[in-house]
This record gives C-alpha cells, structure tokens and sequence, in this order.
C-alpha cells in the first residue's frame, strides 16, 4: 500500500514525523513487515534518529551547519549552483549525506523503532517548505 504524507517545515533543523507515519500505519493495517519512507525532495532528509534530548538535534543541526557552509561562505567559493540562495547547494550536499529514503520494519502493527528512536525529516533550507513524503508499506495484515 502507498501513502503519501505532507509535511510542513518551519526551516531548517529536524522535525520529527514518528507520529505521523504510525497514523499511516494503523491506516493500511500491516502488522508484520516494512515500511519504506522516500522524501520527494533533492534538499531535505530523512532518517532515524534520537527522539528524548533535544540538545541532539540542535547537536546535529550544528554539525551539519560546521561541516556545510551556506554558498556565500568563502570557504564555498568552489559552489556554482546559487540560484535559489546561499542555502540551496548546501542543503543539496546535506541531502545527499544523509540520504532521502529510510527502511523500519514493522512488528505488531507498530514500528520495530528502538527505545529512543524517531523517525525524522531533515529541513536543509533555511525557509519553510511543504514537504512530500511517500509511504511504502509491504507486509501482512490483521
């Protein structure tokens, strides 16, 4: 089953969606199998990530931020593509770091997430975005 989930950002920085892909599974009904989530995006992220201390989030938001400079950094003078702001071709590097698609296996009708974990959309661009997210859930049903 397919689902697609929408997703507003307020800018840059991660914003948990856990609770968003659990409503799409109670929706298709799986209870035993795989959900693969694919962002339809070249400048945002998707992955799991801790969901209890925010101070890992604003952690990581620092470190990607210290290892991708915005395009008019001159440490970035090397960056043509600039088009749509100083913070286009780093969120496109940050993407790719990161990757667009994330696989959780189901058990029990929930995701087989451990203690901590939350599954995560990756904002890289400073503006707020609407985000597509498509749901692929692969499995048995009640």
């Amino acid at each position: 089953m397919l689902m697609e989930l929408h997703v507003r950002t307020p800018g840059a920085g991660l914003l948990e969606i856990t609770a968003q892909v659990e409503d799409c599974l109670d929706k298709a009904g799986v209870v035993q199998g795989l959900v693969t989530l694919f962002v339809q995006h070249t400048s945002c992220s998707i992955l799991v990530q801790e969901n209890a201390d925010p101070q890992v989030r604003r952690d990581l938001e620092t470190f990607f931020d210290r290892l991708v400079q915005p395009a008019d950094d001159p440490s970035m003078a090397w960056v043509r593509h600039a088009d749509e702001g100083p913070d286009d071709m780093p969120a496109h590097i940050k993407s790719m770091l990161n990757g667009v698609s994330l696989h959780v296996p189901v058990q029990g009708g929930a995701l087989a997430l451990g203690t901590w974990q939350g599954v995560y959309l990756v904002e890289h661009r400073a503006q707020p975005h609407r985000r597509a997210v498509l749901l692929q859930f692969i499995g048995s049903k009640a």
